[in-house]
This record gives structure tokens, C-alpha cells and sequence, in this order.
């Protein structure tokens, strides 16, 4: 087991400017703090010098990228948190730190000045009753939560009540239904969505509203831009890893040996129309579809995850939201809409869904499938949204801190659909 205290001292060498902090990513493999100055980022037109953190993205749209963050981003993350929240608290790491999350976590206890008390082992609503109770600080508690942990949390009551220690529950990491957050307000949890990335620090958008100094626009195909204090340095490039010593990953600290570290430079002007995700100047261009109303962020799904049917764009977080409100009431928890490739549409929707109590489990994948396009075709959604098939599995694919996994999903229903009788 990983000696936290050592996680801790890395993290605050981090901030304090004793070395660069690498997570796990790419060709490394456990947390690995370079400390020669050779191989720190210099200043460049892409990436400014002292970076504190870099972290690897969860590589939604292909291979993971290495995020530069400097100390000054990470800690005004940190008090822009304590600011939107109920200032300084202690907080329960129940996310991996090797993620942006979880590593928001210890950074902001480090400067809140209070420990965070670690979940361990695979998370359940027991596991996660267990580590609340060694919450015993006089300070706001907090905790940072993906949908699925919030999920098994609100099926045992006595989850629910530990849950309910907590002043805040920020809650992202991956889409939100509507009908969960309903639950959860029924349960009285006070929740706080949260939007953000790696290329951000993690969240920088609460419940909507962006912190202090951050800006939010839209460009011209409604895909999100970003700009503020919590903003990355830019991407990086991390090769030649020969570790000596251990990684705090395995149980001691690394030296970095070997390990090379080259900003990556991105365009100093504006965003050019149609332009790729990524850094240009001080803006960063998400792949978010978005809207923005009366300054609140609401967040339609991404670009690169929308396809077509029949000459209809079809975003799937759409479609799962409407399902969910429809489906959860029946005993589904979780749904992922993807598509396969058809003569006549080009693409045609299909739905996975999971649900441990579901009354779907003794239909045939026919009957589902009529039985699920019957219950959402008195919906906004239109034809082309709904699905052409739909199967009931035992989880929805995902990956990282709990992100669907869209292309597992896909291979997942080309599967499904060579085994399909009908």
C-alpha cells in the first residue's frame, strides 16, 4: 500500500516549486517528481515555464495528452473552490489521485492546511460510509464524486445519511442525469455540478457559473472556450522514461532520471474559425457543446461525440438524458447511446442500458427494443434519436475516474448486434 504521507510531501513540493510533479500517463507509470532543471519546460510561445503538475488527459477523442499546470493555476483553482464552496474544509479523496480530481483533492487540503482522509479499495456504499466516518475535523467536509459513486450511494440508507455529513458533494467527471440529481435532492445531499478539464485544472464552472476571473464563450459551432487564472500552461511532451529509484505509485519517491519533459507550442492569437480543440493564446477551445444563459453554462454533449442519421445530427447526451427521465423509473440506472453503421441512414442510434432491479431483464432483445422505442417515442426526441436497437448488459463500459467509454460501447454494440436473433 502507498504510503500517503509520501503522495503528500509530492504533492507540496509541487507547489512550493521543489520539482515537477508527473502523474501517471503515458510511458509513466507512477507519480515521478523531476527535479533537474534540464528537463523543466522553458519558456516558450506554446508552454511558460514553471510548471507545478502535469497530468494526462483521459484521451476521449484518442491518445491521453500530458497537461502543464503551474502552481499559480492550481492554487487559484484551489481558492476559487473555497470561495464557491464554504471555505477552507477537510476533504475525503475518494477519487484515484493520480487524476486531476483526485490530485484537486490534496491540493486543496494542502491549502486549506488540513489532511484528507483517503478512501481505499474498490468504492461501494459501505467502503464509502466507512471512510466518512473518520471525517472528525471542526471544518466543512467535502468530497468530489463521479455519477456512478453517487449511484450506489443513494441505493443504502445508511450511505445516504454519512452522505449528508458533507456540506458540499461536488459531483462531474462525466454526464449527469437529471433524474439523478433529482434523487439526490430528494435525499438531501447538497450537490454541486461540476465542469471542468485537465487543460483547466479540473472544474472551473460550478453549477454553471464560472469562478471569479474565468470567462466563457461560445464560438461559432456552440463549442465551449475557456479563459482565466486556472488555465494550463499548454500540452507537453514526456518521454525516456528510465525511473530510478521508486515512484511514489509503488511506495517511495522517484528521481525522474531519464525523464524529458518539452513544451509543446500553440498558436498565440485567437481562435480561427473551425479550428481543433486546444490551446490558442490564452483561450482554451473544449470539443463541449454548449449553451450559455443569463451567464450559466449548460452543457449539450461533445462535437466529436454527435453523428449523423439519415441527415439528422444526433448528440447522444441528448438522448441519454431523455432516456434516463423515462427509463430510471423502471428500474434502469445507467445509459449509453452510441450507433452502428447502416446501408440506409449511414448510422443508426442504439442503446445500451444497465440496471441491477430493471423489469426489462425477461424481454428478448426485440421486445426491448419495441418495448424502449414505444416508451420514448411520446418524447421530444425525434426519429432519428430513437433507438434502432437496444440492449439490456450487465454495465455500461467505462473508463478513467468513471467516464462512459464511447468507443467500448460501440464495440460493445457491434457485438451484441453479430449475435442478434431476430
Amino acid at each position: 500500500m502507498t504510503n500517503f504521507s509520501s503522495v503528500l510531501n509530492l504533492f507540496a513540493g509541487a507547489l512550493d516549486g521543489t520539482h515537477t510533479l508527473v502523474l501517471p500517463g503515458g510511458p509513466v507509470t507512477e507519480l515521478t517528481p523531476v527535479t533537474d532543471p534540464a528537463v523543466a519546460p522553458a519558456a516558450t510561445s506554446g508552454t511558460a515555464a514553471g510548471t507545478a503538475l502535469v497530468v494526462h488527459t483521459s484521451g476521449s477523442t484518442g491518445t491521453p495528452k500530458a497537461v502543464a499546470l503551474s502552481a499559480s493555476a492550481l492554487t487559484a483553482s484551489a481558492r476559487s473552490t473555497e470561495r464557491f464552496l464554504h471555505g477552507p474544509g477537510q476533504w475525503l479523496l475518494a477519487l484515484p489521485h493520480t487524476h486531476i480530481a483526485g490530485a484537486q483533492v490534496i491540493l486543496r487540503s494542502l491549502q486549506a492546511g488540513t489532511e484528507p482522509v483517503v478512501h481505499t479499495g474498490a468504492f461501494s456504499a459501505d467502503s464509502f460510509t466507512q471512510a466518512a466516518q473518520k471525517l472528525t475535523g471542526d471544518h466543512p467536509l467535502y468530497v468530489s464524486l463521479v455519477p456512478t459513486q453517487l449511484v450506489r450511494i443513494l441505493q443504502s440508507p445508511q450511505a445516504i445519511q454519512a452522505a449528508r455529513r458533507f456540506a458540499t458533494i461536488l459531483l462531474g467527471g462525466a454526464a449527469i442525469s437529471p433524474a439523478l440529481l433529482e434523487r439526490a435532492h430528494d435525499a438531501r445531499l447538497n450537490i454541486v455540478r461540476t465542469y471542468g478539464m485537465s487543460e483547466t485544472g479540473g472544474g472551473c464552472v460550478y453549477d454553471g457559473v464560472p469562478f471569479d476571473a474565468v470567462t466563457l464563450t461560445l464560438d461559432a459551432q456552440s463549442r465551449v472556450m475557456i479563459s482565466g487564472p486556472v488555465l494550463a500552461n499548454g500540452y507537453v511532451r514526456i518521454e525516456q522514461l528510465e525511473p530510478s529509484g521508486h515512484g511514489a505509485g509503488g511506495g517511495g519517491a522517484g528521481s525522474g532520471g531519464g525523464l524529458t519533459i518539452t513544451p509543446i507550442d500553440h498558436p498565440a492569437g485567437a481562435v480561427p474559425p473551425g479550428a481543433p480543440s486546444g490551446f490558442y493564446g490564452d483561450t482554451f477551445l473544449t470539443s463541449d457543446l454548449g449553451s450559455i444563459t443569463d451567464g450559466v453554462l449548460s452543457i449539450m454533449g461533445r462535437a466529436d461525440d454527435v453523428f449523423i442519421s439519415g441527415g439528422v445530427n444526433v448528440s447522444p447526451m441528448r438522448v441519454e438524458d431523455v432516456a434516463l427521465r423515462q427509463l430510471e423509473p423502471l428500474g434502469v440506472a445507467e445509459v449509453i447511446l452510441t450507433s452502428l453503421p447502416d446501408p440506409e441512414f449511414g448510422e443508426r442510434a442504439v442503446l445500451l442500458m444497465a440496471g441491477s432491479s430493471s423489469s426489462f431483464a425477461q424481454l428478448s432483445p426485440v421486445e426491448l427494443t419495441i418495448r424502449v422505442k414505444s416508451l420514448l417515442a411520446g418524447t421530444e426526441l425525434g426519429p432519428a434519436e430513437l433507438p434502432h436497437r437496444t440492449w439490456l448488459v450487465d454495465r455500461i463500459p467505462l473508463k478513467g475516474i468513471g467516464k462512459p467509454d464511447r468507443r467500448a460501447a460501440r464495440d460493445l454494440a457491434q457485438t451484441l448486434a453479430a449475435g442478434r436473433v431476430d
